[in-house]
């Protein structure tokens, strides 16, 4: 198991998200709504 992650440890790169994307995802998350009824989840947007 070691072997398989330190391997391809190299080929990783950090990706920056602009301000734009991170505000979007911010405001996404606010408005979703999960309800929960009888063991079945509806998503919603609140928007």
């Amino acid at each position: 198991m070691e072997k398989i992650y330190t391997d391809k440890i190299e080929k990783c790169t950090l990706v920056k998200a602009r301000p734009e994307t991170i505000e979007f995802l911010l405001a996404y998350s606010k408005s979703l709504d999960i309800t929960e009824t009888k063991g079945l989840q509806f998503e919603s947007n609140l928007n």
